[in-house]
């Protein structure tokens, strides 16, 4: 006899991208939690952790995120699985939202800076059709383990990083990590959430 989980793994996800929108309004954790989705509690400041963009400019991350509505993700250019579907999430996303909010960034951050160096991120987000709004960088090597456990992104399979989506608010702080593979539309109404709330 076969007996299905009501819990299985597109359940959760279901469950999450649902409750992902709602708990911006009601402000309260999801029921299940899958690669530490959902709301941060409190948000968590984002660390000085050094990048260089994709037009060879320097900053911190703390800096890239101030002021702005950030949907971030983590992924490398030679990625040839999860990176890609990744970006062309986001450029659909990008492209969707436009210049709808005033505040809104996207951020894709690589994890292979000694591969990934500021022609090659312009490449990559070239290949996309990159919206202006939509910003890539690259931490300093040494860097990359930190970035990655204050995301909680590392992932246990042949793939180092999760495809989730992890949202910033105006004060450079995380308040919420999505699901892998976030659909477009519920991407759109917690940055357009984040921004009301601003």
């Amino acid at each position: 006899m076969v007996v299905h989980n009501p819990l299985s793994r597109p359940t959760r996800r279901a469950i999450l991208c649902g409750s992902a929108v709602a708990l911006l309004d009601a402000l309260a954790p999801p029921a299940l939690a899958h690669n530490d989705a959902g709301e941060v509690k409190p948000p968590e400041l984002a660390p000085e952790i050094a990048l260089t963009l994709q037009d060879g400019s320097r900053t911190s991350l703390r800096a890239a995120l101030a002021g702005k509505i950030t949907a971030l993700q983590l992924m490398f250019t030679s990625c040839r699985a999860t990176c890609p579907i990744q970006g062309a999430l986001f450029a659909k996303g990008a492209k969707q939202l436009g210049d709808a909010v005033a505040t809104a960034q996207w951020l894709s951050l690589s994890i292979d800076p000694a591969r990934d160096d500021p022609a090659a991120l312009r490449r990559w987000m070239a290949h996309l059709g990159a919206h202006p709004r939509w910003r890539a960088g690259r931490p300093e090597a040494k860097q990359v383990d930190a970035l990655v456990a204050f995301l909680k992104s590392k992932n246990p399979g042949p793939d180092p990083h999760t495809a989730q989506v992890y949202y910033f608010d105006q004060k450079s702080q995380l308040v919420l990590r999505s699901v892998d593979f976030p659909p477009v539309p519920d991407i759109l109404q917690i940055i357009k959430k984040l921004a009301a709330r601003a």
